[in-house]
């Protein structure tokens, strides 16, 4: 699955880029809450940064350091043309081992894309290299649903993730505190499976 995803989003690139101009509801309010626990100058890391836009380019124009990962080696070109001083790494999330030193981390709209068989093991390695009040925003999907696909583009995407109350388990199990915790959006009960936000600092 995560081949499907990397070649689909290498064929959309450009229109997901041109879509993806902004933020988007509380985006902003979010990463403001991750940015306020990261010192001017300190890295963070964006995993699953695609293009660099609006992430990754607020981090940087905020005076952080930028380490963007993303599987797409066609949104990692927009990226370095976009954020030259920022350093990109190719890879797929399941095998990126994050270093040392980071001082926040981003995984926005990027877990649900890996089997939620790997999201505890992926979450544990971003946990595990934060300091102690070190922040992570990311988001999961809102409902109980087994992993499915869906078209965005005209390509095909693998969809998969625990229920909001899980990953707030997940994240409490590995010495986090829940910052912001909310639903960006509730399903439908149709093709909106919901999103939720959440914010989480170590303790």
């Amino acid at each position: 699955m995560p081949d499907m995803n990397r070649d689909a989003y290498n064929i959309i690139a450009q229109d997901w880029d041109a879509a993806r101009q902004g933020f988007v509801g509380r985006e902003r309010v979010y990463l403001d809450a991750v940015l306020v626990a990261v010192p001017e100058g300190a890295v963070v890391l964006d995993l699953g940064c695609g293009s660099g836009r609006p992430m990754a380019e607020y981090v940087a124009a905020r005076g952080r350091r930028v380490l963007g990962v993303d599987q797409s080696e066609a949104l990692l070109d927009i990226a370095r043309a976009r954020l030259p001083q920022a350093q990109w790494v190719l890879s797929a999330m399941e095998v990126y081992a994050p270093p040392a030193g980071i001082r926040g981390a981003i995984l926005w709209d990027a877990l649900f894309h890996v089997a939620r068989a790997d999201h505890a093991r992926i979450l544990h390695g971003l946990v595990r290299r934060l300091p102690s009040g070190g922040r992570l925003m990311l988001t999961v999907g809102g409902s109980d649903q087994p992993a499915f696909t869906d078209t965005m583009f005209g390509q095909t995407f693998f969809y998969d993730s625990h229920t909001p109350a899980t990953v707030d388990r997940m994240l409490l199990d590995l010495g986090c505190r829940s910052v912001i915790a909310e639903f960006m959006d509730r399903p439908d009960g149709g093709r909106n499976r919901g999103r939720y936000a959440i914010v989480a600092e170590k303790a």
